[in-house]
C-alpha cells in the first residue's frame, strides 16, 4: 500500500507541475476569457493516455509504472474539475456561446484524441 502511494505521489508531483508549466505558458498572454490552458491540458492528456495505452498493449509494462504514468502523471496533468469550473465561470460572466463552444471542443477534441492516439500507437507498435 506504501508503495502505491509513493508511485502516486510522485506522478502526482510531475502531472501537477507539468499542468502549471503549461497554464504560465499559456495564461501570462492570455487575452479572451476561453480556457486556453485547460483546454491544451485536457487534450494533450487525452491524447497521451490513449497513444500510451494503445503502445503499451504491445509492450510490457509493469503495474506500478502504468499506475505511476495513467493515474499519477496523466491523472493530475488533466483536470475535470477545472474543466467543471471553466464551465461555470463561463456561463455566470453571461459567455453562454464561449461556454457551448469549449464544452463542444474539449469532450469532441479530447475523446477523438484518445482514440487517434490510441490507433498511432497500435500502428507504429
Amino acid at each position: 500500500m506504501i508503495y502505491k502511494l509513493l508511485i502516486l505521489s510522485v506522478g502526482g508531483s510531475i502531472g501537477t507541475t507539468l499542468r502549471f508549466l503549461v497554464y504560465f505558458l499559456i495564461e501570462k498572454d492570455r487575452i479572451s476569457g476561453f480556457p486556453w490552458a485547460t483546454l491544451t491540458v485536457n487534450t494533450v492528456g487525452s491524447f497521451f493516455i490513449g497513444f500510451l495505452w494503445g503502445f503499451f498493449a504491445n509492450h510490457y509494462i509493469s503495474p506500478g509504472l502504468r499506475m505511476l504514468i495513467f493515474v499519477g502523471i496523466l491523472g493530475s496533468f488533466t483536470t475535470f474539475s477545472t474543466f467543471a469550473f471553466d464551465n461555470f465561470s463561463l456561463i455566470r460572466d453571461g459567455e453562454v456561446r464561449e461556454m457551448i463552444l469549449y464544452l463542444l471542443t474539449t469532450n469532441i477534441l479530447g475523446i477523438g484524441l484518445a482514440f487517434g492516439g490510441y490507433y498511432i500507437a497500435k500502428l507504429i507498435g
